[in-house]
Order: C-alpha cells, then sequence, then structure tokens
C-alpha cells in the first residue's frame, strides 16, 4: 500500500495540521510516513499545501508530483491540483469554498460540504478535520481512530480543549454520505 497525498489550500484552514495528523496517524499505526509542508508568500490567507506519503515500505523521497489522493479545499487549490490527481486517483473537493466540481472522469471525486458542515458543528475551522474523515471512508488507509488518537500529540497543549470538536469534525467526515 501507498498513498501519494496532496493537501491544499488557504492559509488558514489547517492544511498543515492535515498533513500533520494523518502522518503521526500513520506513523502510529506502525506505516512508513513523509510530511512536507509548503508554504505561500502569507501564512494566514495566503496559499499553501503540504504532501504526505504513507507506504508499507522505505519511502525514497518526500516530493508528491502525482498524487493519489488530492484534497482541494478551496477553488485556487482546485485550479492547481486537480490535474496532476494521477488516473484512478481519489480528488476531495470542499464545494461549499470550490463552488464547483471536477471535470474529469477518470478519478474518483468527493464533493462534500466540509465547511457548511463545519459551520453546523459551530466551528469554521473544523472543515480540515470533516475532509480528513472522508479520506478515511472512501479508502482505508489508516483506522479512523488512529487519526482521532493522533490529535493529542499534533495539536498544541493549549488548543486541548478544540480536540474533542475536532474528534466530532472526523466522524461527521467518515460518516459522510453524499447519495
Amino acid at each position: 500500500m501507498r498513498e501519494d497525498i496532496i493537501f491544499a489550500g488557504f492559509g488558514g484552514q489547517g492544511i498543515m495540521l492535515m498533513g500533520k495528523a494523518i502522518s503521526y496517524a500513520a506513523m502510529s499505526s506502525g506505516k512508513f510516513v513523509t510530511w512536507m509542508p509548503s508554504y505561500g508568500a502569507e501564512v494566514r490567507g495566503g496559499t499553501a499545501h503540504s504532501m504526505v506519503i504513507i507506504s508499507d515500505s522505505y519511502i525514497g523521497s518526500p516530493i508528491v508530483r502525482d498524487p493519489s489522493i488530492g484534497v482541494v479545499m478551496n477553488k485556487p487549490s482546485l485550479t492547481k491540483f486537480e490535474s496532476k490527481v494521477r488516473k484512478g486517483g481519489l480528488l476531495v473537493i470542499n464545494k461549499s469554498i470550490t463552488g464547483t466540481g471536477s471535470t474529469r472522469d477518470d478519478i474518483d471525486i468527493l464533493e462534500i460540504p466540509a465547511t457548511e458542515m463545519a459551520s453546523g458543528l459551530g466551528n469554521l475551522r473544523a472543515a480540515n478535520m470533516i475532509a480528513l474523515g472522508a479520506i478515511l471512508a472512501r479508502r482505508e488507509i489508516l483506522p479512523v481512530q488512529a487519526l482521532m488518537d493522533s490529535l493529542e500529540f499534533v495539536i498544541p497543549e493549549s488548543r486541548h480543549p478544540m480536540i474533542p470538536l475536532n474528534r466530532e469534525a472526523i466522524k461527521k467526515g467518515y460518516e459522510y454520505d453524499p447519495c
């Protein structure tokens, strides 16, 4: 098993946390992992993406050129990364913000209203966790509990009161059914 993942969106959407959380969960599940963040010119409000590779065997390079999974949280990220997802891959689109879907027919597409769902939980910033939950429901990369457990290690202690909300968001994403 190997998944090459790109998470992309605006700074402030928790793009780095998405990569860090799934990386830690994979590592604690005995997988080989790389995580490489990439910030735009600005941290909050600028573009950001992180690359994660999860594998059952050694990983030669942390660079993701043709992701098997792409998660795009805004329209500029959809424009930039939609064409890069490899044939047969998965593209998760935050349809609350992109306003449009993918035109590709050679990949699995999951349009999820992550920001709207996060609003329903009382915090827009939980959209990233909703997307992570949706990935784990669509692809059997890791047990969802491993992701939930990782939050204690990747979220700063001062923000630990947010862990229950993030766990609920992961659960909502995992249970999301677009039909």
